[in-house]
C-alpha cells in the first residue's frame, strides 16, 4: 500500500460533492478528495447503476490508499411528476387563458395536456396552484371534475413535452420510493454506500417505510424540499439520521423570500437535536461555467457556515461543471476563512444546546468546557455507534474532534459531521490503552503536538453504544 500523508482539513465544516460526467475518472476524483471533499454524492437521478458502482470502487481504492475513511451518499431520485406530450411541439401559454389538464393520453395542444398522475388529479380543487417547468408556468385551478381540471394561466411561458409539475400546497398520496428508487436502493446498499438521501419526503411515515427497507445497512438523510415536510419538521428530524436543505426544490414549492428563513429554522432544529445538516443547491452555481463564483454565492456559502451547518454541498458544479476541482477549493477557502472569524466563534458559543438530563450529555458538555479552559488541542471520542461523537459535534467546540472507532462504517458516516476527524482503530480493552491510542493518533494525524493536552470521552465498559461516562485529560507525547 502506498504511504500517503494524512489529509487533515483546515476547517470544521464538511464539503459534499456530487460525482458525474465531469468527475468520473480516477484522476479527477482523487483531485477532488485532495482538494477537500469529505462526502461524495452519487445522484441516482442521472447515470446508470454501473456508472455509480464504478465511481464507488474508485473511492474505496482511494480510501485504502490514503487510510482515511470516505463517506458515500446515494441520493435517490424519488417520484417525478411530469406532464404528457404536445402534438405539434412546444406551446406558448398566455396569462389569463384557460388551460385544461386531464386523464386523456392523447398528445396535447395550447388548450390542454395529459396529466398522467391520478394521485395529483385527486387533490386538484378550485384554488389549487400548479407550477410547471420549475415554476416558469403558474396555473390556478378554477373547476374540476372526474379526471379533469380547468385552470387559468397566472404566469405564462413556453411549455414542451414532459415538463415537471409541482403542487406546492397539497399532500400527495405518493410514496417517496418509486420502483426505480427501490431498485436503486437495493443496488446502493449492495455496493456499500454509507448514507441514503430520500427525495420527496412529505411526512414521518415516508421515513419509516425507507428505514424498514434499509434495515440498518446505511443511515438516512431526509431532503427537505416539500412544504409538507416543513410542516412535519420536528418529527422528521427526530426520525432521520441527517437532513439536507434542498433549497432548489423548496424555492419552487415555496415563496422565494421564505427559503432563507426556512433554511435557518432547519439548521437550528438539527443543531439542537444533534443531527447532521447539509445546506445544498446552487451554492456556487456560476462555477459550472466560470472559474470563480459571484460575491453573492461566496456570501451564501459563508452564511451556511455561520449558521453552523455540518456540511455544504456542490451539485452540478462538480457533476457536470467545467471547474469541479476549483469549486471544491473555493468552498474550502470560504469555509476556512469564516471559521477564523471571531464572529463565527461568538455565534457558535452563543448557540450551545441545553444538555439533556443524562450522564452522557453532561460529560460531553463538560468536555467542551474543559477543552476551552485548559487550551486542549482536540477532543477525542471513543465510539461504536457514533453517538458519543455526535454529542461532541453538537457542542461545536473550539477544537477538532478525533473520532476513534473499531467500526469502519461508523468512521465513514462520521465524515459528514461537523469538526470530526474519524479514524478506524482496533478494539481496545482498558482505559490506559484508550488514552495511549488517542494521544498517539492525535499526534500522528497532526491534531496535537507533543506537550499539548487532549480531552478524552468514552463509554465504559467499552463497546456499549450510547454509554458515554468517562472524561480524561491526557498529555500528548511523541
Amino acid at each position: 500500500m502506498s504511504k500517503r500523508p494524512v489529509l487533515k482539513r483546515s476547517r470544521q465544516t464538511k464539503i459534499v460533492a456530487t460525482l458525474g460526467p465531469a468527475t468520473e475518472s480516477e484522476e479527477v476524483i482523487r483531485r477532488l478528495f485532495e482538494a477537500g471533499v469529505d462526502v461524495f454524492r452519487l445522484n441516482f437521478s442521472h447515470g446508470t447503476q454501473e456508472d455509480h458502482g464504478k465511481r464507488l470502487r474508485i473511492l474505496r481504492a482511494l480510501e485504502e490508499e490514503y487510510q482515511r475513511p470516505i463517506a458515500v451518499m446515494a441520493d435517490l431520485q424519488g417520484p417525478k411528476l411530469r406532464l404528457g406530450t404536445f402534438e405539434n411541439g412546444p406551446v406558448r401559454l398566455k396569462i389569463g387563458q384557460k388551460f385544461r389538464l386531464d386523464s386523456d393520453p392523447t398528445p396535447g395542444d395550447s388548450s390542454r395536456v395529459y396529466l398522467p398522475h391520478p394521485e395529483v388529479m385527486e387533490v386538484l380543487t378550485p384554488g389549487t396552484v400548479l407550477l410547471l417547468d420549475d415554476g416558469k408556468v403558474r396555473l390556478r385551478v378554477e373547476e374540476n371534475g372526474d379526471g379533469w381540471a380547468s385552470a387559468v394561466v397566472e404566469a405564462g411561458a413556453q411549455l414542451s413535452d414532459r415538463k415537471g409539475l409541482n403542487v406546492p400546497n397539497a399532500l400527495l398520496r405518493l410514496s417517496p420510493l418509486t420502483e426505480k428508487d427501490r431498485a436503486d436502493l437495493a443496488y446502493a446498499l449492495d455496493i456499500g454506500v454509507d448514507w441514503i438521501a430520500l427525495s420527496f419526503v412529505q411526512r414521518p411515515e415516508d421515513v419509516a417505510e425507507a428505514r424498514k427497507l434499509i434495515a440498518g445497512r446505511a443511515h438516512i438523510i431526509v431532503k427537505m424540499e416539500k412544504p409538507s415536510a416543513i410542516d412535519h419538521l420536528v418529527e422528521l428530524v427526530e426520525l432521520t439520521d441527517a437532513v439536507m436543505v434542498a433549497r432548489g426544490d423548496l424555492g419552487v414549492e415555496m415563496a422565494t423570500e421564505e427559503v432563507p428563513s426556512i433554511q435557518k429554522q432547519i439548521v437550528r432544529r438539527c443543531r439542537m437535536a444533534g443531527k447532521p445538516v447539509i445546506v445544498a443547491t446552487q451554492m456556487l452555481e456560476s462555477m459550472i461555467s466560470a472559474p470563480t463564483p459571484t460575491r453573492a454565492e461566496a456570501s451564501d456559502v459563508a452564511t451556511a457556515v455561520f449558521d453552523g451547518a455540518d456540511a455544504v454541498m456542490l451539485s452540478a458544479e462538480t457533476a457536470s461543471g467545467q471547474y469541479p476541482v476549483e469549486a471544491v477549493e473555493m468552498m474550502d477557502r470560504i469555509a476556512a476563512r469564516v471559521e477564523r472569524d471571531p464572529l463565527y466563534r461568538a455565534i457558535m458559543d452563543a448557540q450551545h444546546p441545553e444538555p439533556e438530563n443524562t450522564a452522557a450529555d453532561a460529560i460531553t458538555a463538560a468536555a467542551r468546557q474543559v477543552a476551552h479552559t485548559i487550551g486542549a488541542a482536540a477532543i477525542a471520542t471513543y465510539t461504536t455507534s457514533g453517538s458519543t461523537t455526535l454529542r461532541a459535534a453538537r457542542e461545536r467546540p473550539e477544537v477538532p474532534i478525533l473520532c476513534l472507532t473499531s467500526e469502519l462504517k461508523t468512521a465513514r458516516r462520521m465524515q459528514l459531521c461537523w469538526g470530526v476527524h474519524a479514524v478506524q482503530t482496533p478494539e481496545i480493552s482498558s482505559l490506559q490503552e484508550m488514552v495511549n491510542k488517542a494521544c498517539r493518533t492525535a499526534y500522528r494525524d497532526g491534531l496535537a503536538q507533543e506537550g499539548q493536552r487532549l480531552v478524552i470521552t468514552a463509554g465504559v465498559p467499552f463497546g456499549t453504544p450510547g454509554n458515554t461516562n468517562v472524561l480524561r485529560i491526557a498529555w500528548v507525547e511523541a
